[in-house]
């Protein structure tokens, strides 16, 4: 049984150490030091580096301009983390498509491309599943896997793309998983999409949302980004909020709106407060009211976005009419406001509604 047990931690800590390197993960200059000491010529490190993040290639077989002897080198070191299509759902209204990926673990999650007039935007994830248990949401209701690397972020994107023949030009972290949770990862990621000999699409194109990590916010204020903050706050009070995000038990929405006019100080970046209207629940004049003296000081918008149906919720969506009379209350008061459109609805594509629904058997 002795040697049984020294044999198993034998396995694992060779498996530990021969485990390859995830190479979309790197930057260029972390690539090139590598290639250095591999003794090959520097050039080799920005040829790869494009094949992986301008040209999507999905193996090192796919780059045909570095031979066979280096592409079997790369392979023996380093491996390429790539998404596949298990299903794809478009709708019949709109031409959003959601797409269900399967990871190299055998892990799925779900992102969406959208086409608007100004071009392709796609909604990834930052997650397998979410911790934060906000009850309108579909995600956190199959509870929480793992952490994406920023090489699987970069994947949706690559997938999505290749998938529809499409260039997205704008990106949203709004999928399965609470980005701010995964913090080292995003911040890889954002660093790598926005590069200028990646996929070079810039800061101010990025759209990150987050329930509220407030020493994460304080971070990101720090660092300048210019990319879009998005604060999933939906209710004006502590009172509302504490009932459907269990994360203002541990950050109130007076100390999370302090973490966002500290965050719009440094950047001067306006920040998108996303409000789902809950019919009964979030939706009243008092609410409205409540939220408009909340915001004042806060360069800031308010998206407010009917809430989308979920199986186990029982949430309804506030009327046409409740909206349009939260929007005017709140422009009343000097807040910009408007309602989303809603896009991917018929096949669950919309806001909240991601949550890696398939079944296994099918998927396998």
């Amino acid at each position: 049984m002795d040697f049984l047990l020294l044999f198993l931690k034998e396995c694992r800590f060779r498996s530990f150490f021969l485990e390859k390197i995830d190479i979309k993960s790197w930057n260029e200059k972390e690539l090139t030091e590598k290639i250095i000491e591999m003794k090959l010529p520097k050039f080799r490190a920005k040829q790869i580096y494009e094949w992986l993040h301008q040209k999507s290639a999905e193996s090192f077989a796919d780059m045909t301009n570095i031979g066979k002897k280096l592409q079997e080198q790369l392979d023996e070191i380093f491996v390429i983390r790539n998404v596949e299509i298990v299903r794809k759902q478009k709708s019949k209204i709109d031409g959003t498509a959601k797409y269900l990926f399967k990871l190299h673990d055998g892990e799925y999650i779900e992102a969406v491309l959208m086409q608007y007039h100004h071009g392709y935007s796609i909604c990834i994830s930052t997650q397998v599943g979410c911790k934060m248990g906000c009850t309108f949401c579909a995600t956190g209701k199959g509870g929480f896997f793992r952490n994406l690397s920023a090489s699987e972020m970069l994947a949706q994107i690559q997938m999505a793309q290749k998938d529809e023949s499409v260039r997205v030009s704008n990106i949203v972290l709004m999928g399965m998983g609470e980005p701010l949770d995964n913090y080292e990862n995003v911040l890889r990621f954002l660093e790598l999409v926005s590069g200028d000999n990646g996929m070079n699409i810039g800061m101010r194109h990025i759209s990150l949302s987050t329930c509220g990590i407030v020493d994460k916010i304080y971070d990101l204020a720090e660092r300048k980004l210019q990319l879009t903050l998005s604060i999933s706050l939906h209710a004006p009070n502590d009172e509302i909020r504490g009932q459907t995000m269990p994360i203002n038990k541990k950050w109130n929405i007076s100390e999370l709106l302090k973490a966002c006019r500290y965050y719009t100080n440094q950047t001067s970046r306006r920040i998108s407060f996303e409000y789902a209207m809950i019919d009964g629940v979030n939706d009243s004049d008092e609410a409205a009211r409540e939220l408009s003296q909340r915001l004042k000081g806060i360069i800031a918008h308010v998206n407010l976005i009917p809430v989308n149906p979920v199986t186990e919720t029982g949430f309804q969506k506030s009327s046409i009419a409740r909206q349009k009379r939260f929007v005017r209350i709140l422009e009343s008061s000097g807040i910009s406001a408007t309602v989303r459109r809603t896009l991917g609805a018929d096949i669950d594509a919309s806001c909240g509604q991601l949550r890696g629904k398939f079944d296994k058997e099918e998927c396998n």
